[in-house]
């Protein structure tokens, strides 16, 4: 999965002390290096800065270019109140970036880089300035990429509530306003009525009806109701790319599939196969999450509760009613399309998911104050013996302190689950942003 465009910017700071033409020649081929990327928009600050006027027009100059986040790399040892000017003139995210030391020549440090960022940091966060991580590499810190990604994301995400969270899950409930200041995601209303009859191509349709025949065994199903899914697909498609809609939280029982005939997972989980974002239950905070792991690249973010815990096993079922995205199915089971709930209006997707490494992660709000869950682990083989779409995870920590970290921190019960791990991308992700991690 393509990870998030992002434009970043980058300065070298030095001083003459040092051996400031090593490090502009290491520069230079940083900013080529970058620039040939596809995944990103460098705008490099053309010369190293030595002196006050010089970050302070670096700092105009990476504002003026509408970057999304700094890179400043301590090419060598320099002044301290650099890193200060550009900071104050381009508020945005730091990457401090120190280099590997070059060999000694003639009994002298050559860069004393690592001492530059050592200076950087404590000057930022005396002044401060909190937003900051570091890296001591050759090479950019492909993590703090990542986190910025997922603050781009969620700055300018729009995420749809369509109809309202479910009956009684009040703590999925948002503060709308607070959302927007911590993150600048905005929450935007729209009726049931208006998804699912939005109008859309009816060949989208024909397209979607034939996907779920090429990819489910839909025999526990009537006609009317496979019909009913793809038309659903090709309604919700349409009104979120329409709308703009960076994501979409469906109030999907239990007005759903009283008032069109089928509850929408199965749709869901067609369209999740094309990388649009659906969370359950009306929950924004576990769309929001699922919008910074596909920011991130993960394949296909779904929605995911801890069903049942085993702690001789260390496992737990991480289960949903059926809308994890078809290309998840573990190859040797068999997906169907089943009528799960709502007295044989369920129709769910049915499968195991395949095994391998996965991260579970919630964005999880009390009261406005955001909180980051994290939590690793692999899925294991098992039989298909249930309705929906599950795996078994055996974490990487005794699943009794898996139990009580949600618990005893009031986590809401859906996280978003992937494959891999970007745990140190939502590190990084949460000092930038000043998000309390659990």
């Amino acid at each position: 999965m393509a990870k998030r465009k992002i434009k970043i910017g980058i300065v070298c700071l030095t001083r003459n002390t040092f051996d400031y033409k090593a490090a502009e020649d290491i520069y230079r081929g940083i900013v080529r290096d970058l620039s040939a990327r596809d995944d990103i928009v460098v705008a490099a600050y053309p010369a190293p800065v030595m002196l006050q006027d010089e970050a302070v027009a670096a700092g105009e100059y990476l504002r003026g270019e509408g970057v999304e986040a700094v890179a400043v790399l301590s090419g060598t040892f320099h002044l301290g109140i650099l890193a200060l000017e550009i900071k104050k003139r381009c508020d945005k995210p730091l990457l401090l970036w120190g280099l590997p030391e070059l060999p000694y020549n003639g009994g002298k440090i050559r860069l004393n880089s690592v001492c530059g960022v050592n200076l950087n940091a404590s000057n930022l966060y005396k002044s401060g300035y909190r937003d900051f991580t570091y890296s001591v590499s050759e090479k950019i810190d492909e993590n703090w990429l990542d986190a910025v990604r997922m603050i781009s994301a969620l700055r300018e995400g729009r995420i749809c509530v369509l109809g309202s969270r479910a009956h009684g899950f009040y703590n999925v409930d948002v503060d709308e306003l607070a959302l927007y200041r911590k993150y600048g995601c905005s929450v935007e209303f729209a009726e049931l009525s208006e998804a699912f009859s939005f109008p859309a191509d009816e060949a989208l349709a024909k397209e979607y009806l034939d996907r779920a025949d090429g990819a489910f065994d839909c025999g526990g199903i009537t006609g009317t109701q496979k019909k009913k899914v793809a038309a659903l697909c090709a309604s919700l498609r349409t009104f979120a790319e329409k709308r703009g809609f960076s994501a979409v939280a469906v109030r999907c029982w239990p007005e759903f599939a009283a008032t069109y005939g089928i509850a929408p997972c199965a749709s869901m989980s067609l369209l999740q196969d094309d990388g649009l974002i659906f969370a359950c239950e009306g929950d924004v905070d576990c769309a929001l999450t699922m919008m910074c792991h596909r920011a991130a690249g993960a394949e296909s973010p779904f929605m995911a509760d801890v069903s049942q815990v085993n702690p001789d096993e260390n496992t737990a079922l991480m289960w949903h009613c059926g809308v994890a995205p078809r290309a998840l199915c573990d190859k040797s089971c068999p997906a169907t399309l089943d009528t799960y709930f709502a007295g044989g209006k369920g129709v769910t997707a049915g499968f195991v998911l395949k095994c391998g490494r996965v991260e579970m992660a919630r964005l999880d709000s009390v009261g406005g104050h955001y909180r980051l869950y994290t939590e690793r682990g692999e899925a294991v083989p098992m039989q298909k013996q249930l309705t929906g779409t599950y795996a078994k995870v055996r974490f990487d920590r005794p699943a009794n302190e898996v139990l009580d970290a949600i618990v005893y921190n009031g986590v809401a019960h859906h996280v978003s689950m992937v494959y891999g791990d970007f745990s140190a991308a939502f590190d990084i992700f949460a000092r930038l942003t000043d998000t309390e991690k659990l």
